[in-house]
């Protein structure tokens, strides 16, 4: 490795720290009520020091959207290489719905809020459901042997449905337990039928 490759992924390696520990700042502060300062401080750093990392709250969110999409490309990796990719893309939408996410689900709720706020956070928070949409469209054309841009074509409105369902499932507010398992068992069935209509479609022609 080059002296400026080993440089930079070292400051990515230090990004990467540095995003796992302002989480729980949003989490505690929410998304507005998390300072620079705060974000900082909780990084373990100077103020000064934590803007050459990430200058705005803007560029965290894109660099959490960044971290997190990472995860995600491999997760849909692994269902389009799957003998069974719809039994594998239900099976790892069910996980998802039913993780208990509650610091996670309340950050991307901080998020949205803010996206409906700030067009610059908008845009970002934008772009990772519009990514996972394609990865799900991807999928939609595996299982269904259409092409890719015909499956973008007849199934983005329910690619667009399951991306909203496992947002909202993730950012659900603390509630009984009996509570949130019904509303997960009710995502999880809206989900199946949403996959079944994909798959009756394809078969329609």
């Amino acid at each position: 490795m080059t002296a400026p490759a080993a440089l930079t992924a070292a400051s990515d390696a230090r990004s990467v720290e540095i995003l796992d520990l302002v989480r729980h700042a949003f989490a505690e502060k929410g998304f507005d009520g998390a300072s620079m300062q705060d974000l900082a401080r909780a990084a373990g750093m100077s103020v000064g020091n934590f803007y050459r990392y990430f200058p705005s709250k803007a560029a965290i969110v894109e660099g959490l959207i960044h971290r997190d999409l990472s995860e995600i490309e491999a997760t849909f990796a692994a269902v389009m290489g799957s003998p069974d990719p719809l039994a594998v893309l239900r099976a790892t939408l069910a996980e998802r719905v039913n993780e208990d996410c509650a610091a996670d689900g309340q950050i991307w709720a901080e998020i949205t809020a803010a996206a409906l706020r700030k067009p610059e956070i908008g845009a970002v928070a934008q772009k990772m459901e519009d990514e996972i949409a394609g990865y799900m469209m991807a999928v939609f054309a595996r299982i269904t042997g259409l092409s890719l841009a015909e499956a973008h074509i007849r199934f983005r409105a329910q690619a667009t449905l399951i991306v909203m369902l496992v947002k909202a499932a993730a950012m659900q507010p603390a509630q009984e337990p009996e509570t949130r398992s019904n509303l997960s068992a009710l995502i999880l069935r809206t989900i199946d039928r949403t996959l079944d209509e994909v798959v009756a479609s394809a078969l329609k022609g």
